[in-house]
């Protein structure tokens, strides 16, 4: 299939790179979706949280007294019931690095502490709600289809960017066509 934009799906994909939706997806879950990559192996599958799909549900009505001030983020469509959290805070037992000071997860009791203590920011720690996942080569199935474009990003951009305009504000920092994508209109019928 030929492609007008070839968003470059034959690169490489590591952990802590950033997933965006094509313009056009229509997915509901993943429309405009900046998807942060936190595990990815070919032959297992790939494991990402949606960074900008605020939930209408709030922290403090699934937090035991913990960061009630934070936005809770729809990761993605699997396990609703199950708690993730990114931050930039190395200290946190358990916690695996992304790249450049953006580690995911970690031991809950550990994370809880550093919240008492006041460490615990929203300017350092973003929570979601479900995550994305992708079976064996589903991901690269997707990015052949032009389903997503892979940037290499730093992703501490998460914790700087608004959710509302994240989307369009990784596209612009990638330049070239990127750029021009960024501002494209949801519907084509609106430009």
């Amino acid at each position: 299939m030929e492609f007008i934009f070839d968003y470059n799906q034959k690169q490489e994909i590591r952990k802590g790179d950033i997933l965006l939706a094509e313009p056009f997806m229509t997915d509901p879950n993943f429309e405009r979706a900046v998807v942060l990559v936190c595990e990815h192996n070919e032959e297992e599958g790939s494991f990402g949280l949606v960074l900008n799909k605020p939930s209408v549900v709030q922290m403090e009505d699934i937090s035991l007294n913990l960061a009630k001030e934070h936005e809770l983020f729809i990761g993605g469509p699997v396990e609703q019931d199950t708690l993730h959290y990114l931050h930039t805070m190395s200290d946190v037992k358990g916690a695996v690095k992304l790249r450049n000071g953006v580690y995911w997860g970690g031991e809950f009791e550990h994370l809880q502490f550093m919240a008492e203590n006041g460490f615990l920011t929203t300017d350092n720690c973003r929570f979601f709600m479900g995550y994305s996942g992708w079976s064996h080569l589903q991901l690269r199935d997707e990015l052949e289809n032009n389903s997503w474009i892979v940037s290499h990003q730093d992703p501490s951009i998460i914790f700087k960017e608004e959710s509302d305009t994240l989307w369009q504000s990784v596209l612009k920092n990638m330049g070239g066509k990127y750029k021009v994508l960024s501002n494209y209109p949801r519907d084509p019928r609106w430009n």
